[in-house]
């Protein structure tokens, strides 16, 4: 059977995470040691005993659930459980190509750490907003933010939720006509930027700058790609889709479709959270989705694939 790793995004992040792996696994412990020194901070005492706050801050939110996520793959790894095929929500995306060899982990963190400096400095914070959707059509949500300024689409999470992004007002006028429209929900999200919307455009610049210091090489397995939605392998592929994943929508069913269609059976979520196991229910329920976020997760997730 193929095995799919798929690899959270932003908002998976708690305090706490990734302490019992630090405690009692010495990859974890090199990890997490090897990010403190390419950061050069603690993002281990950060995710340990940090302020919730500070955690949640978008620069240190993405190396921290990188590292955990990477972690997991890792520790999969040691178990002789390896990947077919990897993809990533967003952020998680950088956490597969990391996983596939395509880009190496201290780069990855660096990485990440910046793009979200990039991201919260593209809009500053109040002018910029996120809602999620449920129980509405994506035609229908695309063609009602359509009428409104500087409001998009950007998240196809899965059949029933998609996540719009854009400034403040404009998001508040499509929440409402979206309620009007017939959406069961409809909730301003608690985040600090309109991620992958067109006002990340400054974002994505300067993550192309910061790319081309980085190595990327062709990735062991197939990755899927948010931007395309396809399966990617080539360094020059994976590079460009990096850049354009920063301020185009996320389109997550999609990946999941490519990883099925390439003949992945079971996905294992590596990284805190349940959220894409979540996804997957709604996508497909006949997808077998496993997690591991922490030792008890581990076990259980490694005794089911056993037996």
């Amino acid at each position: 059977m193929k095995t799919a790793f798929i690899f959270p995004g932003q908002g998976a992040q708690t305090v706490g995470m990734g302490k019992d792996f630090y405690d009692n696994f010495d990859t974890a412990r090199k990890l997490f040691d090897e990010a403190d020194d390419a950061l050069g901070y603690s993002i281990k005492k950060m995710c340990f005993e940090g302020s919730e706050d500070d955690l949640k801050l978008t620069a240190n939110t993405q190396p921290a659930i990188l590292v955990v996520s990477v972690i997991v793959s890792e520790l999969l790894k040691a178990e002789g459980i390896t990947a077919d095929i990897a993809g990533g929500h967003s952020l998680g995306e950088y956490s597969a190509l990391v996983a596939a060899g395509s880009i190496k982990f201290s780069d990855a963190v660096v990485l990440v750490h910046k793009r979200g400096q990039f991201m919260q400095e593209a809009v500053p914070v109040g002018e910029g907003a996120m809602a999620a959707i449920i129980g509405l059509d994506d035609d229908t949500i695309i063609k009602i933010c359509a009428e409104v300024d500087e409001v998009q689409a950007v998240n196809f999470n899965c059949p029933g939720q998609t996540v719009i992004a854009g400034k403040t007002a404009g998001v508040e006028l499509a929440v409402d006509k979206l309620k009007v429209a017939g959406a069961k929900k409809a909730v301003i999200l608690p985040v600090s930027a309109p991620f992958h919307s067109t006002l990340m455009a400054p974002a994505a610049q300067k993550l192309a700058a910061e790319l081309d210091k980085v190595k990327v090489t062709d990735a062991a397995f197939p990755v899927a790609s948010n931007f395309t939605g396809e399966l990617e392998n080539s360094a020059a592929d994976i590079k460009r889709n990096l850049v354009a994943q920063a301020d185009n929508p996320v389109k997550w069913i999609t990946c999941v479709e490519a990883m099925k269609t390439f003949g992945a059976e079971i996905f294992i979520e590596c990284g805190p959270g349940k959220t894409l196991c979540g996804f997957n229910r709604r996508i497909d329920k006949t997808i077998r989705s496993l997690n591991i976020e922490d030792i008890a997760s581990l076990n259980k997730t490694l005794a089911a694939l056993k037996a």
